[in-house]
């Protein structure tokens, strides 16, 4: 089998994560690390047995497939730069910066035949393929994604940097459009949206209810989906699933309401026989995986195979169109009668005037 040539452009704090497990992958050639930063480039490629660049045009003629690892705003010119060339890319999340530009990225790839994966990575992850698989037709979403400030990605607000992860998940849970969306945003620490509060209805009559924080003492990533098999939490950080559903007792009849009304009802027992005897509780054993080495082998994969990565180009622009509907609502909240977007102590004033001008 020939080798596949990759590359990944941007060896920053992901980047260099994409190089040690591409130059891992069997059949799998890591050609060249390219990064402007040179201590920085020269370090990547030097811990993977590969050469660095500091302008990944130098490489185009001599690759297979890339990893863009950039910031946000250069998506688009990159990827449309490797898919002239006939090169795969995986671009992490975002897609781009604004859905025009996605949907450049997808239009690019879908008229020369090259494939196309964005970086929604929790795709990957064990518990949400665990928890997915035991949801349907799901009635009511409540996601919560908080962090630590990482001090990366300041150029884009959290519903690009952190809730598109979960508009993603959302998406795919419902499979069912978008009609209203509803969002309101604060900002902390930089010149964009730090902590944002979310609501989509969907055409299938779904509610979802998302929160994104990245300036948060903890981290945690929690989606919890109700639907007529009952109620499942997945715990995306600690990768822990729980569900409860009616036993065959509540199916079949049983109303543990109806008894609590006959007289001389031990009210402290039924309590007790709730959770066992009429809620059934499972906590399957999750799987142990690395979620980006799962990715990135699924792209090598789809490559050698020509099958359709499991986040194509028009999955990472659904959620993207979604991000910029809920930053769009942000932008137009009314604090104290007054679209200006989001607020707090050191929100954009440009912005803010600009918006209210």
């Amino acid at each position: 089998m020939q080798s596949l040539r990759y590359a990944v452009i941007g060896a920053g704090a992901l980047g260099r994560h994409h190089a040690r497990i591409a130059a891992g992958i069997e059949g799998v050639e890591l050609v060249a690390v390219a990064e402007p930063n040179a201590e920085q480039g020269q370090a990547v490629a030097s811990d993977n047995n590969s050469r660095w660049v500091a302008d990944y045009h130098d490489i185009l003629d001599s690759i297979d497939a890339a990893s863009i690892v950039v910031p946000t705003s250069m998506h688009r010119h990159i990827a449309e730069e490797c898919i002239e060339r006939g090169i795969a890319v995986l671009v992490e999340k975002p897609l781009a910066g604004h859905v025009d530009d996605g949907r450049a990225i997808v239009d690019a790839a879908r008229q020369q035949g090259i494939t196309l994966q964005v970086g929604h990575i929790e795709r990957f992850n064990p518990a949400f393929q665990e928890a997915a698989a035991r949801v349907h037709d799901p009635k009511y979403l409540r996601v919560e994604r908080f962090s630590p400030y990482a001090f990366r990605s300041m150029d884009i607000s959290v519903v690009h940097d952190l809730m598109i992860h979960d508009l993603d998940l959302v998406l795919t849970l419902t499979a069912s459009p978008v009609t209203h969306v509803d969002a309101f945003g604060i900002c902390l620490l930089g010149g964009h949206a730090d902590a944002v509060q979310a609501r989509l209805k969907f055409a299938n009559g779904c509610v979802a209810d998302l929160s994104a924080n990245r300036v948060n003492p903890e981290f945690r990533r929690r989606i919890q989906a109700w639907s007529a098999e009952g109620c499942v939490t997945a715990d995306l950080h600690n990768r822990e699933v729980t569900h409860y559903r009616p036993s065959d007792k509540l199916l079949n009849g049983a109303s543990p309401h109806a008894i609590a009304q006959l007289p001389g009802t031990n009210i402290p027992q039924l309590k007790e026989a709730v959770f066992g005897e009429y809620i059934e509780t499972d906590q399957p054993q999750i799987e142990d995986c690395d979620q980006l080495t799962a990715e990135i082998g699924h792209f090598v994969g789809c490559i050698r195979s020509g099958t359709q990565p499991l986040v194509d180009g028009p999955a990472g622009l659904a959620a993207l169109d979604v991000a910029d509907r809920v930053l769009a609502c942000v932008d137009a909240h009314s604090w104290n009668g007054n679209a200006v977007g989001p607020t707090g102590p050191h929100v954009d004033q440009t912005r803010s005037t600009r918006r209210a001008a």
